[in-house]
Order: C-alpha cells, then structure tokens, then sequence
C-alpha cells in the first residue's frame, strides 16, 4: 500500500536529518518497519524484528557513508588510531550481525531493553562527555589502557552490529580517553569506525539474513535527502531539542515493548 511507503520515507527522512544532527536515527526507523512486517511474519514476531533490524541498518547505511567521506581529510591526520581501532570493529560487528540472524528469539525478547539502552544513552550524553573529557586534551593511554580501549570498541561494534542505536556516543568517549581533544578528528574517526560496523553487519544481513528491499531502497533514498537537507540547516537546529525529541521517542517506545511483553 501506498501509505506504506510515505511512512517509511517519512521515518527514514527525519532518520537521516537526526543522524546528521545528533544520531538516533534508529529509533524512527526501526519501530515503523517493525510494525509493518509484523504483518508480513504473523506467526514469527521475533523473526519480523530481526528482519526490521536488519532492514534498518542497510537502510541508513548512506548516511554513515556520507558522514565517512565528509569528514576525510581530518580522518588522515588519525590514521594510526584507526588501524588500531578498525580491526575490532570489523570482527564485532561481523559477530553482532550473525548473533541478530542466529538468535531471532533473543533479539525479540532483547527489543525494550536495546532501545531502553540507546535511550538511556542520549539522556547520560552530556555527562559521560564530562567524565571522559570529551573535547579536552590529556596524556595518551598506556599499552595497558590502548588494549582496554581496543577491547571496549569490540564491544561496542558488537552491539553496533546487533542494534547499534547510540555507539557514537560509546565511541567518541573511547576516542576521548585516548587523548584525541579535536572534535572534527574525532567525528571522522566515530564515522570511520561506524561505517566498519555497519558494513560488516550488512555483509551478515545480505548473505545469512533478510533484508525487505522493497522497503529498504526508498528509506536509502530518503534517509539521503533528509541528511543532505538537514546538512545546510544544522546550524540553525537546537541540538538540544532533537536530542530531547529522540529521548522522549526512545522512552516512549520502551515502555510500549516492555508492556506489549509482560502482557503477552
């Protein structure tokens, strides 16, 4: 149906003006392809959200390419940080997809909790920018505390391949406590380092798993237009107000899963 479509480009426009803004794109995209495959799978929910999972990630994967490639020359000066860190991003994100396709019934049973997750993430934003100075130069880590940090990324991708809303948030404080205080190289690091884990995770979808193509090539299509559009109003967006609405969207949707679940 036609309605169907005009939702999802709706979810995948804003998604793609958000990510651009301020990352949460997730929680728009994946409740609307969530509900409209619950139709399609009627007798496998769990199977409709890892689909709708899955779905999702190809279709803001544009996005995070295009985040990538803008912010290439001020990557080039952390090379040697990204070929420490891009590693465990390939290997976790490469496991996080395969654990969405290999256990669909955990995934679905796991829905409140990952997006009571991202959300609690945005709200705890700020403060984690506080303690892992975000923005303000210190000493780099030791060989002890790269190896922590490697180790953290891998987790961090693993849950980017198996949901993934809020990793930036995850990443830059990782990138903060190795030493890095420019935001912009820092900003090209998280894209690299997001895209890694995206694309191992799709590599996953398309080739153990399923993606709805007929609904993924439109929200590619939107998503794009609504960063793009987005890239030459950002200055003039509260950021403050897009993170509030992403809150409040991710709360909203939790406490909906959790009581969709314990009232089954």
């Amino acid at each position: 149906m036609h309605w169907e479509y005009v939702l999802l480009c709706a979810a995948a426009g804003a998604a793609g003006a958000i990510n651009s803004v301020a990352g949460g794109g997730t929680l728009l995209t994946f409740p609307v392809l969530m509900a409209l495959l619950a139709h399609r799978f009627p007798g496998s929910p769990d199977y409709a959200k890892a689909v709708a999972n899955q779905t999702s990630t190809m279709a803001l994967l544009p996005g995070i390419v295009a985040s990538a490639w803008g912010y290439r020359k001020q990557t080039i000066h952390a090379l040697s940080w990204l070929k420490v860190l891009v590693p465990p991003s390939i290997v976790g994100g490469l496991l996080g997809g395969w654990l969405v396709v290999k256990y669909p019934k955990v995934f679905g049973d796991l829905v409140p909790w990952l997006i009571l997750l991202a959300a609690t993430l945005f709200v705890l934003q700020p403060q984690i920018s506080r303690w892992t100075g975000i923005g303000r130069p210190h000493s780099s880590p030791s060989r002890a505390g790269v190896a922590g940090i490697v180790v953290f990324q891998f987790f961090v991708a693993v849950y980017g391949g198996y949901f993934g809303a809020g990793i930036g948030i995850l990443m830059l404080s990782a990138l903060a406590m190795m030493g890095l205080a420019d935001i912009h190289i820092m900003n090209g690091l998280k894209n690299c380092l997001a895209f890694s884990i995206n694309v191992m995770a799709i590599i996953v979808f398309t080739t153990q798993g399923e993606i709805a193509w007929e609904y993924a090539v439109p929200m590619i299509a939107a998503s794009i237009c609504g960063g793009y559009m987005c890239a030459h109003f950002a200055q003039k967006i509260d950021r403050q107000i897009i993170r509030r609405v992403v809150i409040a969207i991710g709360f909203t949707l939790a406490t909906y899963y959790f009581y969709r679940q314990f009232t089954s």
